[in-house]
């Protein structure tokens, strides 16, 4: 009996199978992808050895034509229903994940790195507020240490300090560290808040936690897989920032400014903050997810 032979699975099919699969799955996107289409893509191409940016478009040169072995579609299959079935950002599976093009190790010790502040360092966007004077910067929540080793590319000169509450999520910023050869520019330090930094910081950098409580009781499961004490900022979202800012210059030399990510929290650090002058900064997502504030500013406040 003859049977007709089924199509060669290619690349840019796998990666459509594995799209309709994770839309009808219901998962929750936001750590490096918003689709389930680039996801499909970037899990894909990841599990295949493939470069991430690989083109897959119709040309007759692209590796969306290449094929697939069964070994390698069942391989995609397993990766596929692990991130259905475990609701862990992609992130988690692959162990890395990538800001303004540079790669990063992470896992579970450290929250999925996403921050703003990554395109500010890579654009020039606060590079009005620095200057010769800005040498000692410090990257405050630091978790992977992606801001602080993008903040050493960014800027030759200086010295940069990535401090973290917590021993886990500063050893995954070690790895990234040394992963990139800046440990002689990079330093790693414990501290809660600004306590064991006394400074004084020309620039610091901050994605700290501050998700209100509100929505912190509806975060979906890839969220909730993240370390809280990273994401959890108290009723207002607010907890964190209050004990920065009024910490904060004491510890800024006269000319530092602080690079604050407050996310989807605008209403509720203008309530908590109402006569602080700061500069709104533009991002991909607008311009109310990163403010800017200068010393002079915060201690208007005291």
């Amino acid at each position: 009996m003859s049977h007709t032979p089924t199509q060669p699975l290619t690349v840019a099919a796998a990666v459509a199978r594995a799209a309709q699969r994770l839309s009808s799955a219901g998962l929750a996107f936001g750590h490096g992808t918003t689709n389930a289409e680039d996801e499909a893509a970037w899990l894909v191409l990841w599990r295949l050895g493939l470069p991430l940016d690989s083109d897959l478009s119709d040309a007759p040169d692209s590796i969306a034509h290449r094929t697939v072995t069964a070994e390698e579609a069942a391989a995609v299959d397993a990766l596929i229903d692990q991130r259905i079935q475990t609701r862990k950002p992609a992130a988690y599976l692959t162990h890395e994940a990538w800001l303004q093009g540079v790669p990063f190790y992470v896992d579970e010790r450290a929250i999925v790195p996403r921050s703003f502040i990554a395109e500010l360092l890579a654009d020039g966007s606060i590079d009005d507020f620095l200057g010769e004077h800005t040498r000692r910067v410090l990257d405050l929540c630091t978790g992977n240490g992606s801001l602080a080793i993008l903040a050493a590319m960014a800027y030759p000169e200086v010295e940069v300090t990535g401090a973290d509450i917590s021993a886990d999520a500063l050893a995954v910023a070690r790895i990234n560290v040394d992963k990139h050869g800046l440990a002689q520019r990079v330093q790693l330090q414990i501290s809660d808040g600004m306590e064991s930094l006394p400074g004084p910081w020309d620039l610091i950098l901050c994605n700290p936690p501050y998700v209100n409580a509100q929505s912190m009781s509806n975060l979906p499961a890839e969220y909730r897989a993240e370390p809280e004490l990273a994401l959890a900022g108290g009723t207002d979202g607010m907890d964190f920032i209050r004990r920065l800012l009024r910490d904060a210059p004491a510890r800024m030399s006269e000319h530092a400014v602080l690079v604050l990510e407050i996310g989807n929290e605008r209403e509720f650090f203008e309530a908590a903050f109402p006569t602080l002058p700061v500069f709104w900064i533009e991002t991909s997502a607008g311009e109310d997810q990163v403010l800017l504030v200068t010393r002079q500013a915060l201690l208007g406040q005291g």
